[in-house]
């Protein structure tokens, strides 16, 4: 056969291997189940290289070719550009369509409920039950003063400043990255909140401990500002804050009861029966209305208050009222 038979023989086989070739790229790059309503949750781990991720959404049944997805992410220039998460995907998606998901980091978000007056441990407890974080990855960045500071808070901690809110939060963030997000939310806040602490001549670090305060001791919300004017009234006269809920927070075996030796220790720096002003910090993430309410406190004359036994207070001007609330209200706990 001479050299141009050959090449016209050949050139019908290229041909038919070129349309072999480009039909197998176009199974490769269709759904796997086109129409499918299935849905399945894929992870992406950080540091996860494309091959991996490929070969793993194939064994999913989400792609019909690991290959095709590599040349695809190389094709765009997105081989490092894999985002880490949940993702909810499906085999009716094309390649390309899972690779600009994944890419994107439209991911799988859990709701996570932080209410008023949860503390720091209480916090990292709810975000590890919803599988947010690990717990022990939370608090360790959560305490350190440099995430304070890179966040832009004036404690040591982030002690009161993980805003009580409902948060949609993806798995498999950094514990930093979390305590980003509840941190800005508690910015949010504060940009409302610091004209009004100004005009007090009142940090951000004393306005949040001042308001955890508030929050811990109020039952019924409408207390607030009152609860806020007697604190206030105290510090204006120099006189204690005498309050448990910062003692209960300087105890670090609290069992439920609050005993004389609690009250008389002097080696709990929160112990307002002791100290004079403030204590050293928040003890719990106090809510906008707690904060609003140490702006803006009621106009009151009140230095004390006490449990009525049904989550709202009686309210004294003198001790000698105080004692007989104190009583009265004792005397009705114990009957009931």
């Amino acid at each position: 056969m001479t050299a141009r038979g050959a090449a016209l023989v050949a050139l019908p086989v290229a041909v038919l291997s070129l349309a072999v070739a480009g039909s197998l790229v176009r199974a490769a790059l269709e759904p796997v189940a086109p129409g499918s309503v299935q849905t399945s949750v894929f992870a992406v781990a950080p540091g996860e290289p494309v091959g991996r991720v490929a070969t793993r959404l194939k064994r999913a049944g989400l792609l019909k070719s690991a290959l095709a997805f590599r040349v695809l992410a190389r094709w765009h220039g997105l081989e490092s550009a894999l985002q880490i998460g949940e993702f909810e995907l499906s085999p009716a998606q094309t390649p390309e369509e899972l690779l600009e998901q994944i890419v994107t980091g439209r991911v799988v978000s859990y709701e996570v409920v932080i209410p008023e007056g949860f503390r720091l441990a209480q916090i990292a407890d709810r975000l590890a039950d919803a599988g947010v974080v690990d717990r022990e990855d939370f608090l360790a960045v959560a305490r350190s003063p440099e995430t304070a500071a890179t966040l832009g808070v004036e404690g040591e901690t982030l002690e009161g400043y993980l805003f009580p809110e409902t948060y949609r939060v993806p798995r498999g963030l950094p514990a930093r990255a979390v305590a980003r997000v509840l941190v800005e939310e508690f910015h949010r806040a504060w940009a409302e909140i610091a004209p009004l602490a100004r005009a007090r001549d009142f940090s951000m670090q004393e306005t949040v401990t001042l308001a955890s305060i508030v929050e811990k001791e109020t039952g019924a919300p409408a207390e607030r500002p009152l609860i806020a004017s007697v604190f206030w009234n105290r510090l204006d006269r120099s006189m204690r804050l005498e309050t448990d809920p910062t003692v209960i927070y300087g105890i670090a075996d609290f069992d439920g009861n609050i005993r004389r030796r609690h009250l008389e220790d002097r080696n709990n720096p929160y112990n307002t029966y002791v100290i004079a002003g403030l204590p050293p910090g928040p003890i719990a993430s106090p809510g906008l209305e707690s904060l609003r309410a140490v702006v803006q406190p009621a106009e009151s004359d009140y230095l004390f208050f006490v449990s009525r036994n049904d989550g709202t207070h009686a309210f004294s001007r003198t001790y000698r009222e105080h004692t007989r609330a104190v009583d009265e209200y004792q005397r009705r706990g114990r009957r009931n």
